[in-house]
């Protein structure tokens, strides 16, 4: 096992069992056979390896997705909502220490400054520990929005064009929060939640009635 697989193992194992983080990262270190500069060399804290754990999820289904043969023909709307379901089926794997770190995180907002949803969000979403999750989910929608709109699939409309992005990790972090609550068998309503938001997402940013008559009304003044 190398040592980046041991570090995240023992560490997953260690929250699990005491509900928080090590003490210190010497005394980590010493169980796992490692001196304190040889664990900084993979880690700079606790935290980043947390933030190296959400990002493997988020790696390893993007990954999967786009080297299943099948995706090729799939349309943009297909492709993530491909992902999601793969997604959600990887943190399934490791589900208890997916809702400590997604409850620690939320647990932040409201230790802190005692606000809810809204609060936690924010917190999540500029967190270091979620940081390098969002940046590369950030460049992945936005290849899947510039393929959508090769496709028609995603109608380019002037200012909220560039939010579109930060809708879909919001939608995200929906699912995410979603997912950690559900308690339907075998979380069936975590793919009821996916297809319905990504399906709504794309009735929203794709062409609509509006588009159209956005359009004739630029031509009527155009030509009037």
């Amino acid at each position: 096992m190398e040592t980046l697989e041991k570090i995240r193992k023992a560490y997953t194992e260690y929250v699990l069992e005491h509900g928080k983080q090590p003490v210190s990262v010497f005394q980590f270190a010493k169980k796992l056979k490692l001196s304190e500069p040889e664990f900084y060399t993979h880690y700079p804290s606790f935290d980043g390896i947390e933030a190296d754990i959400w990002l493997t999820f988020f790696e390893e289904a993007k990954n999967t997705v786009e080297t299943d043969p099948t995706s090729q023909h799939y349309s943009v709307r297909e492709k993530l909502l491909a992902f999601y379901y793969t997604w959600i089926e990887l943190l399934k794997s490791q589900r208890s220490f997916v809702v400590y770190s997604f409850g620690r995180l939320k647990g932040m907002e409201q230790g802190v400054r005692g606000r809810r949803l809204h609060g936690e969000w924010r917190v999540i979403q500029n967190t270091q520990v979620v940081k390098p999750f969002k940046e590369a989910f950030f460049d992945y929608a936005r290849d899947l929005l510039a393929e959508g709109r090769e496709s028609k699939e995603v109608e380019p409309r002037p200012f909220i064009t560039d939010r579109y992005p930060d809708a879909l990790w919001g939608q995200t972090l929906y699912l995410l929060d979603f997912w950690v609550r559900d308690v339907s068998k075998n979380f069936e309503k975590t793919d009821t939640a996916i297809e319905k938001s990504v399906n709504t997402a794309f009735d929203l940013i794709g062409r609509s009635p509006l588009d159209t008559l956005f359009d004739f009304a630029k031509f009527m003044y155009q030509n009037k």
